[in-house]
């Protein structure tokens, strides 16, 4: 009996290591298929992520509103597809969206690295921008001068949203200065979360591009951003490699709404300057 039992056992542990050997043969990985403008086009759908914040995406009141929203919103009645968007703060993410086919553009002002050109095909240059120091006023800081030079960040923390774009320059940063700067990556909050957190006083220094900082600062007069981290630098949207057909049709568009004047009627309503 006990042989029987043992030789069934053996019959049932033969056939599982069969099928699992037939699957492994059989077994093809997933292709993600090609998705350029002709695919885009022809379902009438282009998908498009980008922040939760006044760069990006955000409600006011009634209204939508944000510098990236108003943009996709006209590129939406250049092209006459549907624009569906979707809301990421995380930058690593929304490029792992993008290589899905989960999203076709990353609409973000991206600093254009090489680094990022090695993997992604990038847009015109859609604003210029860099990073700046965000910390508290004199008056506000118990008569303490703000940082003006960058060798005086050394072994000072710096809090960034998680994944930013920042964190490249940072880290060279501490390599020309030759110290310790401590770099904090904040999962859950926004630049400008972290700006409040500077006026109130919880946290000391944070980093941001500048055009969120001469934002934040109206409302927000406590903040000093006069100090830069980076030069100025060439930000862009993003697409995958694979489409370079939606890239020229991108720039195109973006070309439209600069001649027309409608680019820089956007621009100044939410950075209240000259690009």
């Amino acid at each position: 009996m006990f042989s029987k039992k043992l030789f069934i056992l053996y019959i049932v542990l033969l056939s599982i290591a069969i099928c699992v050997m037939g699957m492994l043969i059989y077994y093809k990985p997933v292709k993600i298929l090609p998705r350029d403008y002709p695919e885009i086009k022809a379902e009438g759908i282009l998908r498009i992520v980008t922040e939760y914040n006044q760069s990006g995406y955000y409600i006011s009141g009634d209204e939508t509103e944000g510098f990236q929203y108003e943009l996709c919103r006209t590129i939406a009645e250049l092209s006459g597809l549907e624009v569906q968007m979707y809301l990421e703060m995380s930058l690593e993410k929304s490029f792992r969206g993008l290589y899905a086919n989960q999203c076709d553009i990353i609409a973000q002002n991206i600093p254009t690295t090489s680094e990022l050109k090695k993997e992604y095909l990038f847009t015109d240059p859609v604003v210029l921008n860099k990073q700046v120091l965000v910390q508290r006023t004199a008056e506000e800081n118990n008569g303490v001068e703000p940082i003006r030079n960058q060798l005086d960040l050394a072994k000072k923390t710096l809090y960034v949203p998680e994944n930013s774009p920042a964190l490249l320059r940072l880290r060279n940063l501490q390599h020309e200065i030759g110290d310790t700067i401590y770099i904090i990556e904040e999962p859950l909050y926004s630049s400008e979360q972290l700006i409040i957190m500077v006026a109130k006083g919880d946290i000391a220094y944070a980093v941001c591009d500048q055009q969120i900082a001469r934002t934040s600062q109206k409302q927000l007069p406590e903040i000093d951003i006069l100090t830069d981290i980076s030069f100025t630098q060439l930000q862009s949207w993003a697409v995958r490699k694979t489409s370079p057909a939606l890239l020229d049709s991108l720039n195109q568009w973006f070309r439209i709404i600069r001649e027309n004047g409608t680019y820089d009627k956007i621009y100044k309503k939410y950075y209240h300057q000259e690009n």
